[in-house]
């Protein structure tokens, strides 16, 4: 018997082979497109902290939509960058905001798409904060009722389904009651099950233009040091009515994608958030890794983690990259 018996070599001796035993796989259709909509015209403007991303007018935001669908992605996940901001955050849940009018603007030129659209308050309220504000601290009831009035906004105006991202407790079970009750038994949640107060979401801060006026969001976020905590948060979501549940963010909770993709047979999202998109950008930009190698590398462990879908800020990179 020569030695070594087992040599795993064997299997990694030419790309061909390595692709035959390859255990996880990425796919164009498993990722959504996060998109920022502000109102106006021929809009597309960039945003600083996140080199080759844009804030788009609704106009601009369908050729985006073309642009990725072209490559394989199925889904675009909406973020809004109001006219105007208030306490409560009205302008969410404004039939004619600027969300629901590029909702609208999507479904009517490209009804393949699967629009998503972020259901929260924080870009709504002059505070910054996830709902009107009771003695310095968020309201949790009445963030729910406005969130729910937002959902349905973005459904009436043509959505395929809704992400309430807010972390306020019983917001699911409130906006599935609200969908249901007003005729949309049909439209899925996606719930933020397990979204951590994160540092790693500066740069979208600065995407969608809001910044907290005081305090912080550890209240109602989850503590980065918390893992049990949440399987608490996805089993709630999914009795509330949650069709999918989602991690936030990715890259530094991939053992909490695992954690809740064993103990779970719902559909797992994760969302690769801004700061691990800017991490790799700049680290690009100043020579210090290949930044197509490092992207997909990253990708691969979210799904290798348990991850079904994937939410990224690369997805149409990562789509051609995989098409080609």
């Amino acid at each position: 018997m020569t030695f070594p018996l087992t040599r795993l070599r064997r299997l990694r001796q030419s790309s061909s082979i390595r692709a035959l035993v390859r255990e996880t796989s990425l796919s164009p259709e498993s990722f959504v497109l996060p998109l920022f909509v502000r109102s106006g015209e021929k809009i597309r403007e960039p945003v600083k902290s996140m080199p080759g991303l844009y804030r788009f007018s609704a106009d601009q935001i369908i050729e985006q939509c073309r642009i990725a669908m072209d490559a394989g992605i199925r889904a675009v996940l909406l973020f809004g960058i109001p006219d105007y901001k208030d306490e409560r955050g009205s302008s969410g849940y404004d039939k004619s905001g600027v969300v629901q009018r590029a909702v609208a603007a999507i479904k009517k030129q490209l009804p393949g798409m699967i629009v998503i659209t972020d259901v929260c308050n924080c870009e709504y309220t002059s505070h910054g904060h996830c709902g009107p504000l009771v003695e310095g601290k968020v309201d949790n009831d009445s963030a729910v009722e406005i969130l729910s009035r937002q959902a349905l906004s973005h459904v009436e105006a043509g959505c395929d389904m809704v992400a309430p991202s807010d972390m306020m407790d019983g917001r699911v079970g409130i906006i599935r009651n609200c969908l249901d009750c007003n005729g949309h038994t049909e439209i899925p949640i996606m719930s933020y099950s397990a979204k951590y107060a994160s540092a790693f979401y500066g740069p979208f801060r600065d995407a969608v233009c809001t910044s907290l006026a005081h305090g912080d969001r550890s209240t109602y976020q989850m503590d980065s040091a918390n893992g049990r905590e949440a399987m608490r948060e996805a089993a709630l979501d999914l009795h509330e009515g949650a069709d999918i549940i989602m991690i936030k963010p990715a890259l530094a909770y991939l053992d909490i994608i695992r954690r809740v993709r064993e103990g779970f047979d719902a559909p797992v999202a994760a969302y690769s958030v801004s700061g691990e998109y800017s991490m790799i950008k700049a680290a690009a930009q100043n020579g210090w890794l290949d930044e197509h190698k490092a992207m997909m590398e990253v990708l691969t462990s979210i799904k290798r983690a348990g991850a079904d879908i994937i939410i990224t800020y690369y997805a149409i990179e990562a789509a051609k990259i995989l098409n080609s």
